[in-house]
């Protein structure tokens, strides 16, 4: 063995010692710059040196230092895939599952009560064979008030405390949001050249005005009309019969009385004996005292409607309802303050 050879071997020996004592990525790095860095690397510094070694031992010498370095560089990377399991290896062991025990539940979403409620309503008019046509919030007063039967000097607008879009047109407000979900009604009959119409029309509708326990300044609203010829004021008692006995049940009690209502005539209310005190009234703030809570108008739809409509009033005749989903909700669940639906309380809404 040539003293260049056995110099070799001694370097292997150290460099390998010095590889086995690395623990991790960062002197792994250090290891490799030391010994195959390609500026001042042990092994590098040798293959420069390979020129001044004798004539007749040069091939011999280059040949080892080329072997070494091959060794050093796949002891390197078996090195480093060694460390590389390792760690796997600790990952697994201190992050391993304990699959015996139960898992952590995570919270379920539902649906908002009024939500369900919504999909509940018409659901039962579509079983009697309504349609659901939705339309905008924001609309035209033409739509909203006009076509309504609902002109600017009509006292029936002091009903609606409106929220009015503030962009002047001719100098006057003529975009809103939607106080009813009338103009839908309006919107469909226009698509809808010569009838039947049988559409049910869902949506948020505001007004501006105070809160208390059955009252609110946004509100979701079920609209509903029919119109085709022999449409009678009793097919209208029988549909909302039909859809309060889907609803609530047949052991609430519902009464009809005359309202009025510009776009019907004549109009009625339904309401419902109060889930609160049954129908006795006393002290009770949830229908102020009647014993009952209204829970929708409706009525025959005015022949003028009809006819701007662009249908025959002396031919078709129609009835029109409107129907406050929070209501509903409050009546099927026996919730005492319509606010509470809104207040974002979780305590509350978990319940249903």
């Amino acid at each position: 063995m040539t003293t260049e050879t056995g110099n070799l071997s001694r370097l292997e020996e150290e460099a390998l010692a010095g590889l086995a004592a690395a623990g991790d990525e960062a002197s792994l790095e250090r290891w490799r710059a030391a010994w195959l860095g390609r500026q001042d690397g042990r092994v590098t510094v040798l293959l420069r040196g390979i020129r001044e070694v004798p004539q007749e031992e040069r091939a011999a010498y280059g040949a080892a230092v080329n072997a070494l370095k091959g060794r050093l560089e796949a002891a390197l990377e078996e090195r480093r895939a060694a460390l590389k399991r390792a760690e796997l290896e600790r990952l697994a062991r201190e992050g391993a599952l304990d699959v015996t025990l139960p898992g952590r539940p995570q919270p379920l979403g539902r649906l908002h009560p009024i939500t369900r409620t919504l999909r509940d309503c018409l659901e039962a008019f579509k079983a009697m064979g309504f349609r659901v046509a939705e339309g905008p919030e924001v609309e035209w007063d033409r739509y909203n008030f006009d076509a309504a039967r609902i002109p600017e000097d009509h006292p029936a607008r002091d009903m609606w405390d409106t929220i009015w879009v503030n962009t002047l047109i001719d100098g006057k407000r003529r975009m809103l949001l939607r106080t009813h979900t009338t103009p839908n009604q309006i919107r469909v009959m226009e698509r809808t050249p010569q009838p039947p119409v049988r559409v049910v029309v869902p949506g948020k509708c505001y007004r501006q005005e105070a809160t208390d326990a059955t009252h609110e300044w946004m509100l979701t609203q079920i609209e509903g009309l029919a119109v085709d010829e022999g449409v009678r004021m009793s097919d209208l008692k029988g549909v909302l019969y039909e859809w309060a006995r889907a609803m609530f049940g047949s052991d609430r009690r519902i009464i009809f009385h005359h309202s009025y209502f510009p776009f019907v005539e004549p109009g009625v209310e339904m309401a419902i004996d109060c889930f609160i005190c049954r129908g006795d009234g006393r002290q009770c703030h949830t229908c102020h005292g009647t014993g009952w809570i209204e829970i929708l108008g409706a009525g025959m739809v005015h022949p003028e409607i009809i006819d701007n409509a662009g249908y025959d009033s002396s031919r078709v005749t129609g009835f029109a309802f409107g129907i406050g989903v929070e209501r509903v909700a409050m009546l099927r669940w026996g919730i005492e303050d319509i606010r509470h639906f809104y207040s974002n309380d979780l305590r509350f809404l978990s319940q249903f």
